[in-house]
């Protein structure tokens, strides 16, 4: 018996799979870690324009209720939300489970010049959109001297 698990010869089970091998299939994998890694790493943009810093995020599925965005010790943007796992019917038959579930938090330390107290956000088509308006940046007087002699 092997230590290393297989990675050849094995073929999905699964009639509904494209998947010819999968090489972590045999690899024991925390069921708790692997239901929530994908979600957990979800995807934000972040853009600066000269008006504002602006976050997108991707949250498919999600109602704004099941999202918060906070600002915390003043200077980071955090978002954070859950989505619940299905519930398991006792005659449903499941071929595959690729939608992922469980929680996820995203924290962002903002530039000094973040007017955190103006943040804006909205959701979209299972898109978060986080607008923190910047300050403007005072451009430093220039005063002319006059040159004596």
């Amino acid at each position: 018996m092997s230590l290393i698990p297989s990675f050849f010869g094995r073929r999905s089970s699964d009639p509904f799979s494209l998947d010819l091998l999968d090489p972590f299939r045999d690899w024991p994998v925390a069921s708790s870690g692997h239901e929530t890694s994908q979600f957990a790493a979800t995807r934000v943009d972040w853009k600066e324009t000269p008006e504002a810093h602006v976050f997108k995020a991707d949250v498919p599925g999600l109602k704004k209720e099941e999202v918060k965005v906070e600002v915390e010790e003043g200077n980071v943007l955090q978002i954070s939300g859950e989505r619940s796992r299905e519930k398991e019917e006792k005659n449903d038959t499941w071929h595959r489970v690729e939608r992922s579930s469980g929680k996820f938090l995203r924290r962002f330390r903002l530039p000094e010049n973040a007017k955190v107290e103006q943040v804006k956000a909205s959701m979209e088509n299972g898109v978060l959109t986080v607008t923190v308006p910047k300050e403007e940046v005072k451009k430093p007087e220039v005063k002319s001297i006059d040159i004596s002699g």
